[in-house]
């Protein structure tokens, strides 16, 4: 029979890798099932706008294909062959491997490893509490943010900037390095406010023409790795031209006159050829951006995943300092709000446990660690044994055929807890089933504005799935992890988490449906200095106090040659970028997203297309000295020959050859303090045999 109870419409937020984290309104049908999701409209930053991904999200948390008990695996590892065992018997096993293997190898021979499949600080950070407790081995964080905050701090010194919903009150909005169509639906919200109200320009500053870039006044198709030079080359002109602001920089950066000297030969025909574009355009972009007081500029990841990208978000954010633009509403710029939370994470993560002597590894440099590199392993032992919780490194992690050889060892006994069986989980010894965020209590940070939210429990998980920190619980006792948090719910320590950092506690939260924590404008402008020591933003950048890998970079603002450059061998740059429909590996098992990404494709321009005999939608071939990949070719303006983007983290398996385009992207370390490079990758081209094209269809 029809269901004629009507749903009931419950308050939750989006805990996926996305700096919007919306606000949600969600159907719920008899606690078991839910419906629509739409964007709750009262959020002042989410606005009632959401992405197509997770309006979807039914298809996703229904999924036929979804894990729901834990399962052992029976024959080789990727073979596929596992049989179901119960949940006493999967953490017995687990915690047995876990112990023997500190038996044998000493503790830091255990790597739990996790990143933001969800971003729930209860749920993705409780695996830090077990790791301290136990003496695991660390891990440093850089697959994502590593390079903005390094590149952020250098000058601004704090994680914080002017209030996202300011960019409804701009003149002009700055898209740096980011595509928001595809990855922060809401800041075109406001960009959307702003020119419909205000007349005002969108620029987009990006590699290709994304479906930001389409819709915006000006697109400027920098050559990837450029963007220091070309905001150098503002700056020169903005000195040049009468546009600085002497008055701001006097009171409020370390030392204009050395900036203002070093620009002197950062004319815009030197950055024309080291970015790509036009002395036209650059001379354009600068009049605009410098004429207008009310300038917001909103820098994305992208520009960032390169082996300059630290020095690249330094030199963008030198451009309002330099043309005091943070003193007006509606100016400045902005990365991630991370800093106003001041979080006291203590019981999450069990911070009162930590032992800095236990070693530090670089998530970004899996393959490498797996593989034995004694670069990241130190004196210590191999990693013999692994919890892997919210990610899929043999599909996101760079350089993916070393990691998949890492993951293959016989020696590796791994424990992947996740909700489907993915290439990463398909090559574990236990795959334990994971709730999604409307099954588990959580609480949530906002990157891109300036929200604390609540995620409560809605629907009960299907089958025998369990949440992170139920997981987590359990092991705690067989390991002989005895913190205090092992004892409490996840409502209970994210309720506490909230009161010692300053916060109203959860009832509050949730009563109020989220709490706006951003700070006022003096605060977010910087009004009363930035937020290093001296109260100045600093254009002099001290990148050894930030890195050890700083000795090829320039304190003052410059682009740094450090780059995988083209070469006659690997002639063309490629871009691995994010897709509307997927992100990274989540949604691509959703049929809705599938059916709108179709394939894996790599945009290739006409002129490349034309002399290297490529027909669109024809296969192509790239590679490099890590592997060789197979896409489809589509024809696409939009970029500069020689750029070729590959949108979206398709699973290895949907590759003609089953080997996906991070097998390609470096894991060497961005300068000065690591993080991941997926956007700074030189390779060959070429046009692919007929007869894969009749074998693909």
């Amino acid at each position: 029979m029809p269901d004629t109870v009507p749903p009931q419409l419950r308050s939750s937020a989006c805990p996926h890798d996305c700096p919007s984290t919306c606000a949600l309104e969600v159907e719920v049908h008899g606690g078991t099932r839910i419906g629509t999701l739409r964007g709750a409209e009262a959020n002042s930053y989410t606005a009632g706008v959401i992405c197509s991904k997770v309006a979807r999200y039914a298809e996703r948390i229904h999924h036929p294909d979804r894990m729901t008990h834990p399962l052992l695996r029976t024959g080789p590892r990727g073979s596929g062959q596992f049989r179901r065992i119960g949940w006493d018997e999967a953490l017995d096993r687990a915690a047995e491997a876990f112990l023997d293997t500190t038996r044998r190898h000493g503790a830091e021979s255990v790597w739990p490893y996790y990143y933001a499949g969800t971003m729930g600080l209860v749920q993705r950070d409780g695996i830090n509490r077990l790791r301290h407790e136990l003496g695991y081995s660390r891990q440093i964080n850089t697959i994502c943010t590593r390079t903005c905050i390094s590149g952020w701090t250098a000058g601004v010194g704090r994680v914080a900037g002017p209030d996202p919903r300011e960019m409804a009150v701009a003149d002009l909005v700055v898209m740096w390095g980011g595509n928001p169509v595809n990855t922060q639906v809401n800041v075109m919200t406001h960009i959307t406010r702003a020119r419909k109200e205000r007349g005002a320009k969108l620029v987009v500053i990006d590699p290709y023409r994304t479906g930001t870039a389409k819709v915006a006044d000006l697109h400027l198709s920098v050559r990837p790795g450029t963007d220091a030079a070309l905001a150098c080359a503002v700056m020169h002109i903005a000195f040049r031209d009468g546009h600085a602001d002497r008055a701001y920089m006097e009171r409020y950066a370390d030392d204009p006159a050395a900036l203002e000297s070093h620009v002197a030969a950062r004319t815009p025909q030197w950055a024309a050829a080291i970015t790509g574009l036009t002395v036209e355009e650059i001379e354009g972009f600068a009049k605009l951006y410098c004429q207008t007081p009310r300038a917001y500029i909103r820098t994305g990841y992208g520009f960032t995943r390169s082996r300059n990208g630290s020095a690249a978000l330094h030199a963008v954010t030198c451009l309002p300092t330099v043309t005091g633009k943070w003193a007006h509403e509606g100016g400045g710029a902005f990365w991630s709000n991370r800093a106003i939370y001041h979080w006291d994470k203590t019981l999450i993560e069990g911070l009162d446990m930590v032992d800095t002597r236990v070693r530090e590894l670089d998530m970004s440099r899996i393959g490498a660690v797996l593989t034995g590199d004694r670069r990241d392993l130190g004196a210590g032992p191999t990693v013999n044994a692994m919890l892997i919780q919210n990610t899929n490194p043999v599909t996101v992690a760079p350089d993916s055929n070393k990691v998949r050889r890492g993951f293959l060892r016989d020696d590796l006994f791994t424990v992947v807890h996740e909700q489907f069986m993915t290439e990463t989980a398909r090559l574990a010894d236990l795959v334990l089933p994971a709730t999604m965020f409307m099954e588990h209590d959580d609480l949530y940070q906002a990157g891109g504005h300036g929200h604390i939210q609540i995620g409560p429990k809605l629907v009960a998980p299907p089958g025998e799935c369990r949440s992170n920190h139920e997981v987590l619980q359990g092991l705690a006792g067989r390991l002989g992890a005895t913190h205090r948090a092992y004892a409490m719910t996840a409502r209970e320590i994210l309720d506490e988490t909230l009161r010692v950092s300053g916060w109203p506690d959860a009832d509050a939260v949730e009563r109020n449906r989220w709490h706006d924590a951003q700070p006022d404008f003096a605060a977010s402008h910087f009004v009363n200095g930035f937020g290093h020591a001296d109260g100045k933003f600093h254009f002099r950048a001290d990148w050894a106090a930030i890195g050890a890998n700083h000795a090829a970079m320039s304190s003052l603002p410059d682009h740094i040659e450090v780059i995988d450059a083209a070469t006659d061998e690997r002639p063309f740059r490629l871009v691995a970028a994010p897709a509307r429909g997927f992100l990274n590996s989540t949604f691509t098992e959703t049929p809705g997203a599938r059916r709108r990404e179709v394939r894996p494709t790599l945009l290739v321009h006409p002129a490349d297309a034309a002399r290297l005999g490529i027909a669109d939608g024809s296969p192509v071939r790239l590679g490099n000295a890590r592997g060789e990949v197979v896409l489809h070719a589509a024809i696409a303006e939009g970029a500069q020959p020689g750029v070729i983007v590959a949108e979206s983290t398709w699973p290895h398996a949907d590759h003609i050859g089953g080997v996906g385009i991070n097998a390609l992207t470096s894991d060497e370390p961005a300068l000065p303090a690591g993080g991941a490079v997926f956007h700074d990758t030189a390779v060959w081209l070429r046009a692919e045999a007929a007869t894969l094209q009749i074998a693909a269809e």
